[in-house]
Parts: structure tokens; sequence; C-alpha cells
């Protein structure tokens, strides 16, 4: 199973993003209106230039307090973002995603974002 077939299979195709000067605020709210788990940051929609996830929001609420949700999603994304092509396997995906103890991946072709995959839609495309 590859990358391009679990994109195919996702019921949902829209790709949330939002700004790196976007509020968390803003974020939090985008991942409980689409009950998704991570952001795309991207300056254009199209390339990536951060992800900022519910773990990151959690981690910061912890050591900083509720003014985080003031800062900008730039300030808290994780700026070097593990990518896959839609050419891997869904193996591979896996393996990069347990050892970087992270749940979500954007899917990049010719340097463009074409999508996001989630651990959940790796193994619900692997138990199919």
């Amino acid at each position: 199973m590859h990358v391009h077939s679990i994109i195919a299979q996702k019921k949902i195709h829209e790709t949330i993003t939002i700004k790196p000067t976007d509020l968390v605020k803003t974020a939090a709210e985008l991942l409980a209106k689409h009950r998704i788990g991570a952001v795309i940051v991207s300056r254009d929609g199209s390339i990536v230039d951060g992800i900022l996830s519910e773990r990151d929001i959690v981690r910061s609420l912890g050591t900083t307090g509720v003014e985080c949700v003031n800062l900008r999603a730039e300030q808290l994304m994780t700026h070097e973002v593990v990518a896959c092509h839609p050419d891997d396997t869904a193996h591979s995906v896996m393996e990069r995603m347990t050892d970087g103890r992270f749940r979500h991946m954007p899917v990049v072709d010719g340097g463009r974002m074409i999508g996001v995959i989630s651990i959940g839609d790796v193994v619900k495309a692997r138990l199919a």
C-alpha cells in the first residue's frame, strides 16, 4: 500500500491550513471545528512552513498558560516538518511517524503539498 492510495481512500480531501501569523486561538478553533489533530502552517496554502498540533498547544498551555492562545502559529509550530511522497509505502510512513513520535504528515509532491495523512489513515488503510 502506498501513500497515494491512502489519500484516495480519504473521505475528506480538504487540507486545513493557517498562515504563520494567525493566532494559536484560530488554530485551536479550526482543530475543534474540523475534528482534526493538526493544522498545516503555510503562507500560500501549498508550501509547508510548519505544522501545529493539539499536542503543541497543550504543551504550551502547560508551560506558559492560557496566554499562549494569543501567540502566532509560527511561534509554536514545528518548523522542521517530516513529509512523505505519494509513492512512499504505508510501512515507511508508519516507521517515520513512530520514530518521530508524531501523528500527522503532509504529503508533498514536486515541492507542493497535496494532502495530509494521519497515523489513523495509515492504520485504516493497512487494515483494509
